[in-house]
């Protein structure tokens, strides 16, 4: 039954995906700056309520009070895609992600991207990459859109964590805009490479603002990393 559900929903998210990113593919060229959000809100809300009807897997967030009133960095756990369709909606305000390059090349999904100006680096490209998170994340954020970093930089088995990687950070530290930590366990439910959704609730938890004036890179990854990785240890691991 997990895996007829899970092949519904899955069946979902490629037609709806394909219908809204279709649409916004065409239109977005002449949907004003602030409205864009729009299609990526619609596509998340529709998707996060799908796996609850279809899939019976629904979340719970605490923290939202913490966010910031200015343009802030997200540091967030990736252990699933879950939290690659949720933050878009359950974060308010207009969004940016770091991502792979690759991704703007994926069928409607990759090419509506290119409206909502993600910062695509190439991954093996070692400091040009981290210059220009530096330098289209600092516009993103003087034009007060949010940005959204995975700092491990792949998803993430539960009970596992990778290095931090230094781009977001060294952003943090040049533009001295606040970080904003998230931790959850949607890999608990959704796991990486299956296509299985088990039932239950996602704990997502947003932590409270770093401020990054007079930190140093290192030092605004060593604080986001202990609050997001003590975090999801509290929290329930098994389905």
């Amino acid at each position: 039954m997990i895996l007829l559900r899970s092949s519904l929903f899955f069946l979902f998210l490629i037609l709806n995906t394909i219908l809204i990113a279709g649409v916004g593919t065409l239109i977005g060229w002449v949907i004003p700056r602030k409205n864009i959000h729009i299609l990526d809100n619609t596509w998340s809300r529709l998707n996060l309520w799908a796996l609850s009807a279809i899939c019976n897997l629904d979340y719970r967030i605490t923290g939202l009070d913490n966010l910031p009133d200015e343009s802030f960095i997200l540091f967030a756990k990736h252990q699933s895609a879950w939290e690659t369709i949720a933050l878009i909606s359950l974060i308010p305000g207009p969004k940016a992600w770091v991502l792979k390059r690759e991704l703007l090349y994926v069928p409607f999904f990759g090419w509506v991207m290119w409206h909502f100006k993600p910062i695509a680096i190439d991954r093996k490209s070692g400091r040009k990459a981290v210059d220009q998170i530096i330098e289209q994340g600092r516009e993103r954020l003087e034009d007060g859109i949010n940005i959204i970093v995975f700092p491990e930089g792949t998803r993430v088995a539960p009970g596992s964590r990778k290095r931090y990687g230094i781009g977001g950070a060294l952003l943090a530290e040049k533009t001295a805009h606040p970080v904003v930590p998230v931790a959850h366990n949607a890999g608990v439910f959704w796991r990486r490479r299956d296509i299985r959704k088990y039932p239950g609730t996602i704990d997502v938890a947003i932590g409270p603002e770093i401020t990054t004036d007079g930190l140093s890179a290192a030092e605004i990854n060593a604080q986001a990393e202990e609050w997001i990785e003590s975090t999801v240890e509290k929290m329930p691991q098994q389905k």
